[in-house]
């Protein structure tokens, strides 16, 4: 429940309060990146309430949940990874209610409060938890704990209220400057792809780019290229960056009854938590040793027809955005066509030697009927019969003839 606090002296001098306000405006006018911006404000809570723990927790892009930022202690393996659901635990509370929570004591006691095996702070008796403000909505929250009973003053409340509000617009802006930077490194990524698209690079090459440029993009621990076979049955690992033999050898995957065969058959992405625990996914015992975790698979489409699949796979759990899979799908749409071309100038090519080739046996043929008084047919069978009986083709034969011809003259 809300605490009633008491009237006493307040936590915090004058001096110290126009301090820390001063050093928020110093934040505020900084170009310090989202995280050394958290760290401190959490140094100055922390410094200002001598809490035992602070925690800054702020919504992720969907304004879904609520993730664990930063933290006074060390909690390196939690940050970024631990989420709350709005509505969820105390915090949960504090963010959908955009109202603050002091608790003297037992805070674990509150019927809101949530547990996590992970923090040994669950188990302190006092919290105050408060929203970050920003145009008067709750984008984060800031926990104050103690492990002792405390009581909270309205003057630190008020003060830590103000901290709150005044470091939401710095948080936003700072967001917007990370989201821009990624955009632009996006862009980058995407004009790098069409580049090598137009480029007279093998398919081969084009493909390798292609996968390192968008791990870099999306910051992914492996990323692959699968095409279909000729027969359209089984996928095949055409390009990768990952390092690790295991994953390259990889057996092709068949398009019926795999988890990467139905994005073939539906056209459409398919994002998953942790690949380790899928039942769907074949090859569990691989990510363990690879450490995968993540996945995300894009189908390859030109011309409406799925042709293979870019897969991502990231080290640390991760929800893939909506942005991130459209900007994806943006690069498996370019690499499709990149195959498409190869294939289509690869048969251009066919069809030009054939032509070729059809002309050259077309003169070797007349050379033989002249001399030997042969019928067309029995010209042909006899540069047949030759290409057969010495393991060369018709267009070796055949140039052979018209060498012999030349050598008369």
């Amino acid at each position: 429940m809300t605490q009633k606090t008491k009237n006493k002296k307040p936590d915090v001098s004058s001096a110290e309060e126009l301090k820390i306000l001063r050093t928020i405006v110093d934040i505020a006018s900084s170009e310090m990146d989202l995280n050394l911006i958290l760290q401190e404000v959490v140094k100055i809570v922390t410094q200002m309430t001598q809490a035992d723990s602070v925690f800054i927790y702020l919504f992720d892009e969907r304004k879904e949940n609520l993730v664990l930022m930063a933290s006074k202690t060390a909690h390196q393996k939690e940050l970024g990874q631990l989420i709350l659901k709005i509505g969820e635990g105390i915090t949960g509370w504090v963010a959908r209610e955009n109202q603050l929570v002091a608790i003297r004591r037992h805070a674990y006691k509150d019927p809101r409060f949530k547990n996590f095996d992970v923090l040994p702070e669950d188990r302190y008796e006092a919290f105050l938890s408060l929203p970050i403000i920003y145009k008067a909505k709750a984008i984060g929250v800031i926990n104050v704990q103690h492990k002792r009973p405390h009581d909270y003053s309205p003057s630190t409340i008020n003060l830590i209220e103000s901290i709150a509000k005044q470091v939401g617009g710095v948080i936003e802006h700072a967001r917007l400057f990370e989201e821009t930077k990624k955009k632009a490194l996006q862009f980058d990524s995407l004009v790098k792809v069409s580049r090598s698209i137009t480029s007279e690079h093998y398919l081969d090459e084009i493909l390798s780019l292609i996968v390192v440029v968008t791990a870099e993009m999306l910051n992914s621990k492996v990323c692959s290229i699968m095409l279909l076979d000729e027969k359209g049955v089984e996928l095949v690992i055409k390009a990768t960056q990952s390092l690790s033999e295991d994953y390259k050898k990889k057996p092709n995957i068949r398009v019926d009854n795999s988890l990467i065969g139905s994005v073939i058959k539906t056209r459409k992405p398919i994002a998953v938590y942790d690949v380790r625990h899928d039942e769907k996914y074949a090859y569990r015992d691989l990510a363990v040793k690879e450490g995968l975790t993540s996945m995300i698979a894009v189908p390859m489409v030109v011309k409406d027809k799925a042709i293979g699949v870019i897969n991502v796979y990231t080290k640390e759990p991760h929800h893939f955005t909506e942005e991130e899979t459209n900007v994806l799908q943006m690069v498996a749409n370019q690499a499709a066509v990149a195959v498409e071309n190869t294939k289509l100038m690869e048969e251009a090519l066919k069809a030009k030697e054939a032509l070729e080739t059809r002309k050259l046996i077309e003169r070797a043929k007349g050379i033989l009927m002249k001399m030997n008084s042969l019928s067309e047919d029995a010209a042909y069978r006899l540069i047949h019969k030759k290409s057969m009986d010495t393991c060369r083709s018709m267009k070796d034969i055949a140039e052979s003839i018209l060498l012999m011809e030349e050598l008369r003259k």
